[in-house]
């Protein structure tokens, strides 16, 4: 019995001893690598506080944050995974999650995140073959923006907003019709990334789909298609002002475009440039009221070869709770949380604008999520250009850049 006791307090005595020791820093301490887009100054302190705020919760733990371009972002994540050099935890624009979680890149969180998928927007775009891959953080949407200026002139009243594409229509001639240099609508050019957002709106308010429900077949060229695309030339063509997207909000805030799509980013113009302009927001119309709009977003992922797991799951759980997608929005004017419970905060609540951006979330769309997804942005927006600018016919172009896609996706 004696020797048991002695033997018991020589562990205990050990333990303590490699507690103590500098083998506590290998196993207690965590260094997680996370890499990230918000580099503007205005939000980068934000991304600092809830960094420090993680640490000093969990003492054991130390964030380092490496910035991120858009303009290379890309090619240095594809370049780290490849060399085997990829962080704990990444950020991941929505339509890049597929392309690394088919290629066993990022770590399966369905694990760590089932309990929270009903609190939060955004899934989609996160799921590679039925598992969860990403999680959603900060999301965003398109809404119009109508100068009420101009639709008191054309006899509408300030408050109108169309509900239906038919409204819509009305309201664009009659604003265009008000004079030279005036137009009712604002049409995407010929813009890299940014055409195929204004045009697939109007395609999935009209129920059309790039590919099958099941994933099987490429369905892009249907009869509902064609009604969104005739819609939307037939408004580019009669009473639009055809330019890139910053022209054409710079037109709208200099009141010569009626009606334009945007995103949050110009509700953060208006307000930062403290720019005088009665506008209404509202939702995009479909065929019959209600339509849809485009959505994407920012998501957290965890590489495949991180040795920290589970405390990069748990960081970014804390990320995109709802207390720091608030502090989030509230430094960045940002419109859509991924957490639920963050748009009832008065911040969205008291402000209609950002409603209308709430609203228009629960009514919005991602793209497939399919690791060629930049090649199908291509195919379409090429098509879009030939029928747009360069008078195609409408129904062989929706059925050749169908083919094209099939081709792509359902090789086998």
């Amino acid at each position: 019995m004696k020797k048991h006791i002695i033997l018991s307090a020589i562990l205990l005595l050990a333990a303590a001893l490699l507690y103590c020791s500098g083998d506590r820093q290998q196993v207690g301490q965590v260094t997680l690598e996370w890499w990230q887009f918000w580099t503007d100054p205005a939000i980068k302190p934000t991304i600092e506080k809830i960094a420090a705020d993680y640490e000093a919760a969990n003492p054991n733990v130390k964030i380092n944050l490496t910035d991120l371009t858009w303009a290379d972002g890309h090619e240095k994540i594809v370049i780290a995974f490849s060399s085997g050099t990829a962080p704990d935890i990444i950020e991941l624009g929505s339509d890049w999650v597929a392309e690394f979680s088919s290629a066993g890149q990022l770590a399966d969180i369905t694990e760590d995140v089932i309990k929270d998928t009903a609190n939060f927007l955004g899934w989609s775009a996160g799921i590679w073959k039925d598992r969860i891959y990403a999680r959603p953080w900060i999301l965003g949407t398109r809404i119009l923006f109508i100068n009420r200026d101009l639709l008191r002139k054309a006899g509408l009243g300030e408050n109108y907003v169309p509900i239906n594409w038919d409204q819509l229509k009305e309201v664009c001639y009659k604003i265009d019709s008000l004079g030279k240099d005036i137009y009712g609508f604002g049409s995407n050019a010929a813009e890299k990334h940014r055409l195929y957002k204004k045009f697939l709106p109007f395609f999935w308010a009209a129920d059309g789909r790039i590919v099958s429900l099941d994933g099987k077949y490429s369905v892009f060229a249907s009869d509902k298609a064609y009604r969104a695309l005739k819609f939307y030339k037939e408004l580019s063509d009669s009473c639009s002002m055809v330019d890139t997207q910053r022209r054409l909000e710079d037109a709208f805030l200099e009141g010569k475009i009626g009606v334009i799509i945007s995103g949050d980013w110009l509700l953060k113009r208006i307000k930062n440039e403290n720019i005088q302009l009665d506008f209404v927001t509202t939702l995009i119309p479909g065929p019959k009221y209600p339509g849809k709009s485009f959505a994407g977003g920012e998501y957290l992922a965890v590489s495949a070869g991180s040795a920290n797991k589970t405390e990069a799951a748990r960081f970014m759980e804390f990320i995109t709770n709802k207390d720091n997608q608030l502090l989030f929005c509230k430094a960045n004017y940002s419109t859509n949380p991924s957490s639920k419970a963050a748009t009832t905060d008065t911040f969205f609540t008291s402000d209609v604008n950002l409603q209308t951006f709430v609203k228009q979330m629960n009514m919005s769309e991602m793209v497939p999520a399919t690791p060629q997804w930049v090649y199908v942005e291509d195919i379409i927006e090429r098509m879009l250009e030939d029928v747009l600018f360069n008078d195609a016919p409408v129904a062989e172009s929706l059925y050749e850049a169908n083919h094209k896609i099939k081709e792509l996706i359902f090789k086998e």
